[in-house]
């Protein structure tokens, strides 16, 4: 008598993608950076090129600190909120929106 009812097929990659992804993990937490401490005079810069870039429409190059990693962009300033800690910006590659904080950048300059 043959009774696969109670049986399960065996499958030897089955968790596969449940290992990739803790070992992508394991990968992505190595690359991490702490976020660098900027001074005053570099936050006081970052604020007057931002600015700049918002009044004049000139394309800046940024670089910020976003989930562990130093991030790049480039695109055009739209909207400045120094006390409210945001910026918006529109990215060159897709013409996208982004809203991101004043805090998580780390340098701005124009291209």
């Amino acid at each position: 008598m043959n009774n696969d009812r109670g049986m399960k097929k065996w499958r030897p990659f089955a968790s596969m993608p449940e290992q990739y992804t803790g070992l992508q993990e394991v990968i992505n937490k190595q690359a991490e950076v702490p976020q660098p401490l900027l001074t005053e005079e570099q936050m006081e810069q970052i604020n007057i090129t931002l600015i700049e870039a918002l009044h004049t429409n000139k394309q800046v190059y940024l670089t910020y600190y976003k989930n562990g990693q130093r991030m790049t962009e480039t695109g055009f300033i739209q909207f400045v909120d120094s006390l409210g800690d945001r910026f918006i910006f529109i990215d060159e590659v897709f013409e996208l929106k982004n809203k991101m904080r004043l805090s998580e950048l780390i340098d701005v300059r124009f291209t």
